[in-house]
């Protein structure tokens, strides 16, 4: 069964169910599904059933949905339940794209995302959780993830958003580019400032690479989050402060002026040396 946009997944805490059901404790998230299910929709532009997708959720009603979900729009999808499970299957069979739930039952989620990310620096994980607080982003974030979805979610976004990732992987081009002692090579993913190796998340290079591409040339807040976030993105655009300032503190030394100026009110600009 393919999935129709329009459908919502929605968070619900429930109270005083009977502990001896354990699809309804107290945590148990229902699920509201707005919209109609099609079987004669067309696989969503760019999935390709290659791709392997890693789904880490706790909640039977939420797994069972995404899974039906990802799996109809053509990805090679596991699902686990744990973070134990996670790290495991992930070390295991590595995913292209890891959708993580942060209210797992044996493990914080941001301690699963950092051990994913110790084990491969170039993994691609997603964020799902209920903690919507500005600072709970951040330091998702912060931990490795690339984008951090909160509950409810739209699911057309979701996989939007999952195709968005995985197709921008893929599309990397093989060349190299210099701007000035800055050298990005996108087919390795590394980068370098004079012989020193840089030591970057997956975003932090997508968007060092985005501005280098087009260095002297000032980039909107749009375009930027467009091109290395979600092309369908809308919201705050917060995460990109929190990178480009991730970044400063990677490529700039001294006092003096940062390699990326920020452009009040309209974005952002690599400066040619």
């Amino acid at each position: 069964m393919n999935l129709h946009q329009g459908w919502v997944v929605w968070l619900e805490g429930t109270q005083g169910m009977s502990s001896g059901d354990p699809l309804q404790s107290e945590r148990t998230a229902r699920i509201r599904l707005i919209g109609s299910a099609r079987t004669d929709a067309p696989l969503p532009f760019g999935a390709m059933a290659a791709e392997r997708v890693l789904l880490v959720e706790d909640d039977p009603h939420i797994g069972a949905s995404l899974l039906r979900a990802l799996t109809a729009t053509g990805y090679d999808t596991s699902w686990v339940r744990t973070g134990v499970d996670a790290i495991e299957s992930f070390r295991v069979k590595p995913a292209e794209l890891v959708l993580l739930d942060l209210g797992l039952p044996d493990l914080d989620g941001l301690d699963v995302c950092r051990r994913i990310r110790d084990h491969d620096p170039s993994a691609m994980i997603m964020m799902l959780t209920a903690r919507d607080d500005e600072l709970d982003i951040v330091i998702g974030l912060d931990a490795g993830a690339i984008d951090y979805i909160t509950k409810p979610f739209n699911l057309a976004e979701l996989l939007a958003r999952v195709r968005a990732q995985l197709r921008r992987v893929a599309a990397a081009g093989s060349g190299s580019m210099e701007v000035g002692d800055l050298r990005v090579e996108q087919n390795s993913r590394r980068a370098w400032i004079g012989p020193v190796e840089l030591v970057m998340r997956a975003k932090e290079f997508d968007l060092l690479a985005r501005l280098a591409t087009d260095a002297g040339t000032a980039l909107t807040r749009e375009v930027l989050m467009s091109d290395v976030w979600d092309e369908n993105w809308y919201g705050s655009t917060k995460t990109l402060d929190f990178h480009v300032g991730a970044l400063r503190r990677k490529i700039d030394s001294g006092p003096g002026p940062s390699r990326i100026t920020t452009l009040r009110g309209v974005g952002y600009r690599y400066e040619l040396p």
